[in-house]
């Protein structure tokens, strides 16, 4: 805003302010200040606990308890803090430069826990802005944007044991079914006017893990928890990056979350925003009057059609705000894996915007080279600490090598969403079955690079809102004819190669479109179909868990083979998922409404297929008509396999079998082995007596070689003369060979 006289006097006394030199700390002789280490390490761009240093911070001062401000505003002319205990005035308590340059710093007596603030701001153009703190630990709720001093410490966690054995487990080749949720939107109390409010963090967890434990969901993934401005924006427009919403609770509340999280034995992972931040006026947007988080270069600092702006990845102080933030959560809240959102826009230079929106970078290329820079040196520092943990790619492109190490070239990611596996199957689903024949490429291209990867297959809470429909109602077809699509494609998920995630409400079939302001359409399960297509995913998550060739070799070619994957007249695919030890589960999948029965084909072992799941089952709202018991495999050689089996696939099912272990040969008693024993020796006087036989008889034929060659010699001189006699003697008139018939038209 514009200064008035009374704003200009203010703006002069803080400017005056700050020119004079900050008190100087005790500190004893010799020893540097401690504060030069952490500032000199954030502007090299590897403080990644900044959060440590920056911020407001409950300390004691001279024997008086009070709060610590330090803040970055390197553009700023002057800088204050403002709240409740001075009336907001601006230039009441006035920060001062620590470094000469770029960071304030300010301790205020009497301060204390929850107490509100911002820092008014004086830019170089004279103007005065008032900012939430941006390494803020706690924040008002909307629509109020203030930032709270808090104490993080004194929470009394119990995940101890948890913690320890995820740092010992294989997880790139453990199980991984992740429910993918809204915190605030699951289930929502109602209040006497009808209206709906969310559960605080602590609350959720006691309602949330009787839910997930009973359907068998290894992880809970949130959509962003991280402070925000807009309900619509579901969190993905972030403003206070180290403070979590004040819409569930208080940052306590949500360790209390996750504790109880992991003393169910279940992951938690939350979505975590750096491509980009929104255009408040309170945030980091313009935070001292010019661009200090965003990109200056204005083809490359904006997201003109999300109305947000591009963290400038190539600045340091940038790049120890970001990953602080990113460990941050890890560390202090014990979250267990960070899906790192819009990566793609973080990549390319010319995402979303049209020619002459953009420019290229110095190779001439359109690759964001500081942005794949910044993500290899987060992806780094933060597996280095803690290899357990889980960072998670949301990248939509065929970028390559995502989940290989930053060393070897790769971005550094260990887990990438599969993107193009979603977007081609539900494409396929969503098609009338008669036309599926033509689509079946859409079914089978996925194996084609499902090991390139690290991947996740998501059904995320991007696919059921605006306008794209619920998952069920993508589905074709009448009523049943939707359950039954979507049972077959679960089916066809869950065997699939890769983790799987699943947004909430899609596992009992909402028919509406997820909206953040309402809970889930649980009232649903009152209905059978409804609730038996929540009783087969539950038995789908059961079986997944419990059979290690569904996820013990995801990313290899040695935990997958194909059957049949060429089928597309009938819409049929085939294939086997095996485990570490070889054990094998065949899977079997028809897409079209059409019973295939006494449908052939290869089996790679011989004996008995036992059906393990179908689902058509009528548990599972199916007809329950059509089941395969024990087949019998035939040594009728098909699709590659010296074996085959006959089986029944019902209309729009998928269907497991059970692989028989191959035959081990039967071990030798010892009066077996002894007669082997004897009738090698046998065999071997045999043919000891055979050989001397036939040395003789091979000296008598070599005698008698001789006199036949030497008699055979005489009659060829005889047949010669006799051939030369045939020669002269004239040829035998012979009768005239008759036409050949035409052939007939």
């Amino acid at each position: 805003m514009k200064q008035t006289d009374e704003l200009k006097q203010t703006t002069e006394e803080m400017d005056q302010a700050a020119q004079q030199p900050a008190a100087e700390k005790p500190a004893a002789e010799g020893k540097p200040n401690p504060d030069d280490l952490p500032v000199y390490l954030y502007k090299q761009g590897n403080n990644f606990e900044a959060q440590r240093f920056f911020g407001s911070h409950l300390e004691e001062q001279g024997g008086e308890k009070g709060v610590m401000f330090r803040l970055w505003a390197p553009h700023a002319t002057a800088v204050s803090v403002v709240g409740d205990f001075n009336s907001w005035k601006p230039g009441s308590h006035p920060m001062k430069k620590i470094d000469g340059a770029s960071i304030w710093e300010l301790f205020i007596p009497g301060m204390k826990e929850y107490d509100v603030y911002k820092y008014a701001v004086v830019t170089r153009a004279g103007d005065l802005v008032h900012k939430a703190d941006p390494y803020a630990l706690h924040a008002e709720t909307r629509p109020s944007n203030g930032s709270k001093v808090y104490d993080l410490s004194g929470f009394g966690w119990t995940d101890a044991a948890w913690q320890e054995a995820q740092k010992a487990k294989d997880f790139i080749n453990g199980p991984m079914n992740i429910y993918e949720m809204h915190a605030g939107s699951w289930k929502m109390k109602q209040k006497e006017d009808g209206t709906y409010v969310p559960y605080n963090y602590s609350e959720l967890a006691d309602l949330l893990i009787p839910y997930l434990t009973e359907m068998g969901y290894t992880h809970v993934e949130l959509l962003p928890i991280m402070e925000y401005p807009f309900d619509g924006s579901w969190g993905y427009q972030v403003s206070g990056y180290f403070a979590p919403t004040s819409r569930y609770g208080t940052p306590k509340d949500l360790m209390a979350f996750v504790d109880k999280m992991h003393g169910a034995g279940i992951g938690v992972i939350m979505d975590w925003v750096p491509a980009h931040f929104p255009k408040d006026q309170f945030g980091l947007y313009m935070f001292d009057g010019e661009p200090c988080y965003e990109d200056p270069n204005p083809r490359r600092g904006e997201h003109k059609e999300w109305g947000t702006m591009v963290f400038n990845f190539g600045m340091n102080e940038v790049q120890s705000f970001l990953i602080s933030s990113a460990l941050y959560w890890l560390e202090q809240y014990h979250i267990d894996g960070l899906r790192v959102d819009a990566v793609a826009s973080m990549l390319y230079l010319d995402y979303n915007r049209r020619d002459g929106e953009w420019e290229q970078n110095i190779h001439g290329g359109k690759e964001n080279l500081e942005a794949i820079a910044f993500l290899q040196k987060l992806n780094t520092a933060v597996l280095t600490r803690h290899p357990e943990k889980y960072m998670i790619a949301e990248e939509s492109t065929a970028w390559p090598n995502v989940t290989k190490p930053a060393s070897e070239g790769g971005l550094g990611f260990n887990f990438k969403w599969n993107m193009g596996w979603m977007n081609d199957m539900l494409s396929y689903m969503s098609s009338d079955p008669i036309y599926r024949s033509y689509n079946h490429n859409k079914v089978t291209f996925s194996f084609f690079y499902a090991f390139s990867e690290n991947f996740v297959l998501p059904i995320s809470h991007d696919e059921v809102v605006h306008g794209k429909c619920s998952l069920i109602n993508k589905m074709p077809g009448e009523y049943d004819d939707k359950f039954a699509n979507l049972r077959t494609f679960f089916g066809y998920m869950m065997a699939h190669p890769g983790k799987k995630l699943l947004f909430m409400g899609q596992e009992f079939g909402q028919f509406n479109e997820w909206y953040e302001a309402k809970p889930l359409d649980w009232e649903l399960l009152d209905y059978d179909k409804h609730k038996q297509l929540q009783q087969y995913v539950k038995t789908l998550n059961q079986f997944y868990k419990d059979h290690p060739a569904f996820w013990q070799v995801d990313y290899s070619w040695e935990g997958f083979q194909w059957i049949v994957p060429d089928d597309y007249q009938q819409s049929v695919v085939a294939f086997l998922r095996k485990d570490a030890a070889g054990k094998q589960i065949m899977i079997a999948c028809n897409f079209t409404p059409v019973l295939r029965e006494s449908y052939i084909m290869g089996a790679p072992v011989a004996g008995s297929y036992k059906e393990l799941l179908n689902s058509d089952d009528a548990a599972f709202g199916g007809s329950g008509l059509h089941h395969n018991k024990n087949v019998r495999s035939k040594k009728v050689p098909m699709h590659g396999f010296d074996q085959s089996i006959t089986i029944t696939l019902p209309p729009l099912s998928a269907v497991y079998f059970e692989v028989p272990a191959p035959r081990a040969a039967k071990p030798k008693t010892a009066k077996a082995a002894a007669d082997e024993a004897e009738t090698k020796t046998t065999a071997k006087k045999t043919a000891t007596r055979k050989a001397a036989g036939e040395k003789k008889t091979t000296t008598a034929r070599r005698t008698t070689k001789s006199k036949v060659e030497k008699g055979a010699a005489s009659k060829e001189t005889k047949a010669e003369k006799a051939e030369k006699a045939e020669k002269k003697a004239p040829a035998k008139r012979g009768r005239k060979p008759k036409a050949e018939k035409p052939a007939e038209e």
